[in-house]
């Protein structure tokens, strides 16, 4: 019984992290200024700006021209992944240098208070989100350190394999599984059966979501 908990806590925490981790690829695209299918807060920021015409074609020109650089870099298999990562990261900020010079001063502004007033609201979720958690399941305070250091270095090891181009699809999926295994282990270290139980029961109140995946 208590295996089939883990298995089911675990994989309720695995799709907490691939939240994180598209939230994360997200903030790592370029931003599009024009119609945005996107979350309405970003949509809402990208109006604020009132760019012109102009500009709008110099971004989606940018763009354009960021995302061929990015596909050309993962065609590229003849470099290692310390050289693809260097690559990528200079490609980001020779992009973003450009982007910015697109833009005025006072939309630049514009634009730095919409993120930091959305980095506020996602961290207060986040942090009601855990304390809520905390008293549900009776955390203790060493236990809930320990919950979100878990969270995090899983994230981290998650975006490595992401980003680690000398895996195959199979490799990949295997780390994964080594990563869930290790995890369940960890958890039997840090939650009782009961509190186990509790998160199950509390797991299975939630509205089951369509179209959820546990893949990176």
């Amino acid at each position: 019984m208590k295996k089939l908990i883990l298995s089911a806590l675990i994989v309720s925490m695995a799709i907490g992290v691939q939240a994180q981790e598209i939230k994360e690829r997200k903030s790592e695209r370029p931003q599009r200024y024009e119609k945005h299918p996107g979350k309405k807060g970003h949509h809402d920021a990208m109006k604020q700006l009132n760019l012109t015409e102009d500009q709008k074609a110099k971004f989606k020109t940018q763009n354009e021209n960021f995302r061929m650089q990015m596909s050309e870099l993962k065609k590229n298999d003849g470099i290692t992944v310390k050289e693809s990562r260097e690559k990528m990261a200079a490609i980001r900020k020779d992009h973003k240098e450009k982007t910015q010079a697109i833009l005025t001063t006072d939309q630049k502004a514009q634009l730095e208070k919409s993120r930091t007033e959305g980095k506020a609201k996602f961290e207060a979720m986040s942090k009601e989100r855990n304390a809520k958690m905390k008293a549900n399941l009776g955390l203790t305070d060493e236990q809930s350190a320990k919950m979100q250091k878990n969270r995090t270095e899983m994230s981290t090891k998650m975006k490595a394999l992401r980003v680690d181009k000398s895996l195959s699809d199979e490799q990949r999926k295997e780390k994964v599984k080594e990563l869930m295994k290790l995890q369940k282990e960890s958890m039997k270290s840090i939650l009782t059966e009961e509190q186990l139980q509790k998160m199950k029961e509390s797991k299975g109140q939630r509205p089951e979501r369509k179209g959820k995946k546990t893949t990176i």
